[in-house]
């Protein structure tokens, strides 16, 4: 199996999901493993969130009913949907099951309905009221490489607070690097970004170690509705 990406080698900052990171092949990986071993991603709706080259929706697309690529940005989500059109023939999946759509944590879930413009080719990433509507019956959430600055991991878990409080049931596999950097205020090397990143979860099982993947934990407070049964399985 072929995946083909076009991406960045470098980039700014406001540019980071043109560029192919670590924790993304890392669950590409895990949900190619998955569509070859079991048939638990086959015929769901899914999402991924801050979908960058849209990497993984790609390598879902192949068995899911719908997937849901999500960023923000005309650049970004221009690249995520090239790479749908380089990848549709050779994954063998129908572009129209793939949905290219502009996600702003900034702004809360719902993101807001808009109309496409002839004028304005940005508008093709704007969503339906029905596309809202399916989206919140997703099952599965993906994301990988989103933890890198506390005020966006903040915006991210409130959009998967609100995601996961809406429609149906979901589990979301989150991938990350741990990022560890000298700190002044600490005089010594850190991981500042992903000590806050653990504190939304709370572990269930008891038995969270450093390193250790896919342990199951839930995002902590903070939801309208209670996430009954929605859970994040995250890799480092």
């Amino acid at each position: 199996l072929v995946l083909t990406v076009q991406r960045g080698v470098t980039s700014s900052l406001r540019s980071v999901g043109l560029q192919v990171w670590k924790a993304a092949m890392l669950l590409t990986d895990f949900v190619l493993h998955k569509s070859f071993t079991s048939s638990e991603f086959d015929g769901v709706t899914a999402m991924e969130i801050g979908a960058g080259t849209g990497l993984v929706g790609l390598a879902h697309a192949r068995v899911a009913r719908r997937i849901f690529i999500t960023d923000r940005g005309t650049d970004i989500l221009d690249n995520c949907l090239a790479n749908v059109r380089l990848n549709s023939s050779m994954l063998k999946f129908d572009e129209a099951k793939v949905l290219v759509r502009e996600l702003d944590w900034k702004l809360s879930w719902p993101p807001p309905v808009g109309t496409r413009d002839a004028s304005d080719p940005s508008s093709i990433y704007l969503w339906s009221a029905s596309e809202i509507k399916e989206a919140e019956q997703a099952t599965l959430l993906f994301a990988a490489d989103v933890i890198y600055s506390d005020d966006l991991t903040d915006l991210f878990f409130d959009t998967v607070r609100q995601l996961m409080s809406s429609g149906a049931k979901k589990v979301m596999y989150l991938t990350l690097e741990k990022r560890y950097n000298f700190s002044l205020d600490e005089l010594g090397v850190v991981a500042n970004g992903y000590k806050h990143f653990r504190s939304f979860f709370t572990v269930l099982d008891g038995m969270w170690r450093p390193g250790q993947c896919y342990t199951e934990t839930r995002p902590r407070g903070g939801a309208d509705r209670p996430c009954d049964g929605s859970s994040v399985h995250q890799g480092i």
